[in-house]
């Protein structure tokens, strides 16, 4: 089920990132709010309508400031959002407006790393690709090597062998990137390899608060995988640090090149 669900959703995400422009945004827009829905579950707060209101209301009015091309305003609104929800959150202000700040952020740098016409799709794929292969690469690395375990009171199951695969295979896919001439060698060896430890960090970081909660999976809306958290926990963390990087060297609407050109 883990596989057939990839090899559904992949080319899916592939296809709207391609199409960039308000397909993506509507994708990003939505797994924003679910992402939101499920920390809240696992919190212990996703029943609680006066928190869920406000934080989706803000990420869907973001979304549609995005797609308007008014990156300022969608920052306002996330910012008003933010606020709303330690106002109204009660005891656990702190955990709700981690997590709509967690996918505020994610929605916020999904759109810019893509909104560069030139360069946005290639570094979008090099963001996307790098978080896959450190993801299948440390499966297969830590199935098969074993050896000691990463951090077993956050995760269990991972292994050093396990990050280690994952690194060496963005590696790989930097590489590549270079080899077809879509950016310089060095630099995107440098960076695949930041994104890859970002990428592994962000999953530990999930797993932390998972554990912090008693919960397993942040939900069970995807087959073989669980919940959009559980899935996109490496993905977060990579495209937000991308897209910092990005705009420190190429501005809001240079984020792709930022990250691709050198």
């Amino acid at each position: 089920m883990r596989v057939v669900a990839a090899l559904v959703l992949a080319p899916i995400a592939i296809a709207l990132a391609y199409l960039g422009g308000v397909a993506w945004i509507v994708l990003v827009t939505l797994a924003a709010i679910g992402l939101f829905a499920e920390w809240l579950m696992i919190t212990g707060l996703g029943r609680e309508t006066r928190v869920l209101a406000p934080g989706i209301a803000a990420l869907l009015l973001a979304g549609l400031c995005l797609m308007a091309g008014r990156i300022d305003a969608a920052l306002v609104v996330l910012a008003v959002g933010a606020v709303a929800l330690l106002l109204v959150s009660g005891e656990r202000r702190n955990w709700a407006t981690a997590g709509f700040l967690y996918a505020a952020a994610a929605e916020i740098g999904s759109v810019l790393v893509r909104l560069d016409a030139v360069k946005g799709f290639a570094a979008l794929m090099f963001v996307l690709l790098v978080v896959w292969v450190t993801d299948i690469g440390g499966y297969f690395a830590g199935r098969s090597i074993g050896g000691p375990k990463l951090w077993v009171r956050v995760s269990p199951k991972k292994t050093w062998a396990g990050a280690i695969g994952g690194f060496v295979a963005s590696l790989l896919v930097a590489s590549g990137f270079a080899a077809f001439e879509i950016g310089t060698t060095g630099p995107l060896l440098l960076l695949g390899a930041a994104l890859s430890v970002v990428s592994q960090l962000g999953d530990l970081f999930e797993s932390a608060v998972k554990r912090r909660f008693g919960v397993k999976d942040s939900s069970h809306i995807i087959p073989g995988h669980g919940g959009l958290l559980d899935r996109l926990d490496g993905f977060v963390a990579a495209v937000i640090v991308a897209a910092i990087f990005g705009f420190l060297r190429g501005g809001a609407d240079g984020v792709g090149r930022g990250l691709m050109v050198w």
